[in-house]
């Protein structure tokens, strides 16, 4: 990409450290991007509830690609680690995920369409194809991209591509999964109410210990269930609650929280299933009652072969070292919302390998990237 364009996305992306906002309270990382994009580019911008997209138009006689963007943070505190010179002047909210570097990157790619004819947000038939820029709330928790998905149909887009920074690979490599890249994944919360009672009498209550204790043993029966070569489910403790250690008094609430995780939605709905199933069995046997809540679902995020082997293309243009991922990443991504509604991919570049890890105090995006990221996405931009 241009020089001028890389420096003042670099720029941007700093100032989106500084200023970052959790899902679904986006609005003033919104107001940075588009005053960024008022003052740089000429694209058309269009304002939906909670996020935003901006439009570089081309050729009407061709369906529309996309791009996207995610723009929340992570309630992780970056004040104390001396490290930053951009530290996040939001107390106990960072971004340590690199979504500030995926928002700048998308901001490049507009820098670099905009140049293609400045001065004019109209119809450019110098473009192959109208480009649409989705810059996507709440990935964090699942529920921005669900929000976003329907303007796929609403445009007429015919694909769309996405790219996470990840560590562990060498800096600016091409990093691809053909298929499943990343699985389903959901919060599952799993109540027991019973009666609280004096812990000196507790055959006037019910308590609910035993049946939270045998149903988490469950929960790590299904995941050890699968614990082959190749495992299509996981099943993580990330919580239990029973009591407040008060030594007068026998609980009459519980609760277990888990991730499930799965190569698939189906499957992680029968993990789902066969966990509350037996809680309720458990529960029935002692007189407790049960409830769930089901928390940041995840879809699978399954990449299309035609889509993917665009990106590839780009890369072997653009003389990108291209790393094959053996096993699907596990973190779970909302953009499989829109792989439902259109043909399209999700690719990775490598931080660094000896990169801090993501959602860690010690990461922060690796800047070398944004011009590989911007370079791949203005490619498929403007490819044939």
């Amino acid at each position: 990409m241009k020089p001028e364009n890389l420096d003042k996305i670099i720029r941007l992306r700093h100032e989106l450290h500084r200023h970052p906002d959790l899902s679904l309270h986006e609005e003033g990382t919104m107001a940075i991007l588009r005053a960024f994009l008022e003052e740089n580019t000429s694209l058309e911008i269009a304002e939906r509830e909670g996020w935003f997209y901006a439009v570089r138009y081309g050729d009407p006689d061709r369906a529309p690609i996309a791009f996207r963007a995610d723009m929340d943070a992570l309630p992780i505190d970056e004040s104390g680690d001396a490290e930053f010179s951009r530290v996040s002047e939001n107390p106990g909210v960072s971004h340590k995920c690199g979504h500030d570097g995926h928002m700048a990157a998308l901001c490049g790619l507009a820098l670099e369409l905009d140049a293609a004819e400045p001065g004019t947000a109209k119809m450019n038939e110098k473009l192959p194809r109208t480009v649409y820029m989705i810059f996507q709330p709440a990935e964090e928790i699942g529920r921005g991209a669900e929000h976003c998905a329907g303007m796929i149909r609403e445009k007429g887009i015919s694909e769309i591509y996405a790219f996470h920074n990840l560590g562990g690979y060498p800096e600016g490599a091409l990093v691809f999964r053909r298929g499943l890249t990343q699985p389903a994944s959901e919060g599952l919360t799993i109540r027991f109410h019973g009666k609280t009672c004096h812990a000196g009498a507790p055959e006037e209550g019910i308590n609910p210990a035993e049946a939270l204790a045998r149903t988490a043993l469950r929960a790590q029966e299904l995941n050890a269930a699968d614990s082959c070569a190749e495992p299509d489910r996981w099943c993580t403790i990330t919580g239990m609650k029973c009591g407040d250690a008060d030594f007068g008094i026998s609980p009459g609430e519980a609760s277990l929280a888990v991730t499930l995780r799965a190569a698939g939605e189906a499957v992680m709905k029968e993990m789902e299933e066969d966990l509350v199933r037996y809680a309720g069995r458990l529960a029935e046997e002692s007189g407790l009652r049960t409830d769930r809540e089901i928390s940041d679902y995840f879809p699978e995020t399954r990449n299309h072969d035609e889509a993917l082997e665009r990106v590839l293309r780009a890369a072997r243009e653009l003389k990108i070292l291209m790393i094959g991922m053996k096993e699907m990443w596990r973190a779970s991504e909302d953009f499989g919302h829109y792989l439902k509604e259109c043909p399209g991919a999700i690719f990775y570049i490598g931080n660094g390998k000896d990169w801090p890890a993501l959602h860690t105090a010690q990461y922060d995006f690796n800047d070398r990237i944004l011009g590989t990221a911007v370079d791949l996405f203005s490619r498929l931009a403007l490819g044939e």
